[in-house]
């Protein structure tokens, strides 16, 4: 069923008035359309991807390379999602354009904020579909949006540290 505004009520769960561009760590969750398994298997708690999982893996580890003001924490590439911790830090500069092009981003109402976290991902996402259609796997969706969580203090760290750490131990629950 495609999205009607008149019957879907889609609420945003972001913090309002939070701006998503400053210094922070958030807990990303990207899911695949209609949760396929598109990114592989986990057998005996241990995740195995497949070649569209292992793009989506590399793909994650060249987001700082693209973006010089994030860094990573722990993050994971399950079967049908991906966990991740986004590290912004203090400032950046105009990221790397030379693969993922963010041309004209400005600090307006309702326009995307170059180096925010909903910039970042959704470039992410863009370039594992891109990706994906040009190496036969045109199939290949991922759900719209994502769920992030804003990460306050240390202690809330290492939870969600361990839990996506522990993530495919817990698959078969």
């Amino acid at each position: 069923m495609k999205f009607n505004p008149q019957i879907h009520h889609r609420r945003s769960y972001r913090l309002r008035g939070y701006d998503y561009s400053r210094p922070g760590m958030y807990f990303i969750t990207l899911v695949v359309k209609d949760r396929l398994l598109s990114f592989g298997q986990v057998e005996n708690g241990e995740v195995k991807l497949s070649e569209v999982g292992m793009t989506a893996y590399s793909c994650l580890e060249e987001i700082p390379v693209h973006y010089p003001h994030v860094s990573l924490g722990e993050f994971i590439v399950m079967p049908n999602h991906v966990h991740l911790i986004l590290i912004l830090k203090d400032s950046f500069p105009e990221e790397n354009t030379d693969v993922w092009p963010c041309h004209g981003m400005a600090r307006q109402f309702g326009k995307p904020i170059a180096g925010s976290v909903s910039v970042i991902i959704n470039q992410y996402k863009s370039a594992v579909k891109r990706w994906c259609n040009k190496n036969g796997f045109e199939i290949f969706q991922w759900q719209s949006r994502f769920h992030d969580h804003i990460i306050r203090d240390e202690r809330a760290f290492r939870n969600i540290s361990k839990y996506i750490v522990n993530n495919p131990a817990k698959w078969n629950q």
